[in-house]
């Protein structure tokens, strides 16, 4: 699972070294601003899409792995 694409993460905020240190003193919350969509279908239906291209991005994978543990054990 450890490669994820930008898309996986559209609804978080993600913050620089120095954005997390100011961030600390920042009381209001004003400094952190998330990705948004204009509404929450939107959202939804975006979340759902990239989930579905994770999971299909990790079925090529092992459909490829075992194919390559397959020509390896064909050939040895």
């Amino acid at each position: 699972m450890g490669n994820f694409s930008d898309d996986t993460c559209f609804l978080f905020a993600e913050p620089g070294f120095l954005t997390g240190l100011a961030s600390v003193m920042d009381i209001g919350g004003s400094l952190l601003s998330y990705n948004v969509s204009p509404s929450g279908a939107d959202a939804d239906r975006r979340a759902i899409a990239s989930d579905w291209a994770v999971v299909g991005s990790d079925l090529l994978n092992a459909a490829n792995t075992l194919g390559e543990e397959a020509e390896i054990t064909k050939t040895a």
